[in-house]
């Protein structure tokens, strides 16, 4: 069992949805974390609410300075690092065909690049840790794509192969690497795509925020690779891996339905 009250380390996309509720439920554990997002004031009412637990940096996380920052951050003020906590991500909808690289590459940027970017960055500190981890916010579209979120989908399936890469060289080293399969989660998410909006036959009544990261906090405490908060997204991964053509069936004929007004 790891111990989250002696722990410390960095926190991304702190601001809103299952970062801020891992912040929150984080420091009620009694962790300490340098969190981070791009929203200042939200940072900071947020670690107001936690004084000597949570450390607000605001900033870009795709740029390896602001990177370079957190790490800092976190090993001034702790002295070390035990946890990478990757959960800021953003997305994109719309036809490959109409889209654009440039949105592609955005994605990737935010939801691939960064997380695997501070985890490197972390390692030497990491390596150190006490009980370390690193955990990555994943997805079931990472699993099984959907049609009009092929980067974002790329993405995910990136960050899970990594994952899955890297877990057995890291544990060599002392250090846990887990990955939360999330599916439709209370967020700001469909409100900050890069492009695009989300489709009709998409909605899906999505878990809470606070569900979701008790979950993924639950599997930091006893250990594991993976966690899928929700049994919806426990049913569609289950079908992505035994049936995944059903999931393309249905995803066909709920495309075809007349968009309710």
């Amino acid at each position: 069992m790891r111990d989250l009250s002696e722990q410390c380390g960095i926190l991304t996309g702190a601001t809103s949805g299952v970062g801020r509720a891992l912040a929150r439920l984080l420091a009620e554990r009694g962790a300490r974390l340098v969190i981070s997002g791009r929203r200042e004031s939200r940072l900071i009412d947020l670690a107001s609410e936690y004084p000597g637990l949570l450390i607000p940096l605001p900033g870009d996380i795709t740029n390896s300075r602001f990177q370079e920052e957190l790490v800092e951050k976190a090993k001034e003020a702790f002295g070390g690092i035990d946890l990478v906590i990757a959960a800021a991500g953003v997305g994109a909808v719309g036809p490959f065909s109409e889209s654009s690289l440039e949105t592609m590459r955005s994605v990737f940027e935010i939801d691939f690049f960064a997380p695997v970017d501070l985890v490197y960055k972390s390692l030497p500190h990491l390596k150190n840790g006490l009980s370390p981890a690193v955990v990555l916010i994943g997805s079931i579209l990472g699993v099984h794509p959907l049609p009009l979120h092929g980067g974002y989908a790329a993405a995910k399936a990136a960050l899970h192969g990594f994952a899955n890469a890297v877990r057995p060289e890291l544990a060599s080293l002392g250090i846990d690497v887990q990955v939360a399969i999330l599916g439709p989660t209370e967020s700001e998410f469909w409100d900050n795509l890069i492009a695009g909006e989300r489709a009709s036959w998409s909605q899906g009544r999505p878990l809470s925020a606070e569900t979701t990261a008790a979950a993924i906090i639950a599997t930091m405490e006893r250990g594991g690779d993976a966690v899928t908060p929700g049994w919806r997204a426990k049913a569609y991964v289950f079908l992505s891996r035994f049936f995944p053509s059903l999931i393309d069936l249905f995803v066909r004929w709920k495309r075809r339905l007349p968009r309710q007004l």
